[in-house]
């Protein structure tokens, strides 16, 4: 999972890396115009393994002041997100492209 991705809408691009205990995504790239978001914005992950090449947990997002219920299905050189609040009533799944 470590390594640079591509967000599928174009509009980021990620290093994700070892971070102490966790992973961090880390904003390298942010398309101009693209709204609260900026270059060197972190969201530290904290996720185990939950069989099928899924990784659960929580996603803790300093900037905005928010913890997310995370699910990550990586699959080669693709991996998918989906991120939910509010007792998971609120969800948004985003698709990811390895760079090279």
């Amino acid at each position: 999972m470590n390594g640079v991705w591509s967000r599928g809408d174009g509009n980021a691009r990620v290093r994700i890396d070892n971070c102490g205990a966790a992973l961090c995504a880390t904003n390298l790239w942010i398309k101009p115009g693209t709204p609260s978001e900026k270059v060197g914005d972190k969201l530290i992950m904290r996720l185990a393994d939950s069989g099928g090449g899924k990784l659960e947990g929580k996603a803790e997002d300093p900037q905005r002041g928010l913890t997310y219920n995370l699910q990550v299905n990586v699959s080669g050189n693709s991996m998918t997100t989906r991120g939910c609040v509010l007792a998971k009533i609120v969800c948004k799944s985003v698709n990811w492209t390895r760079t090279p």
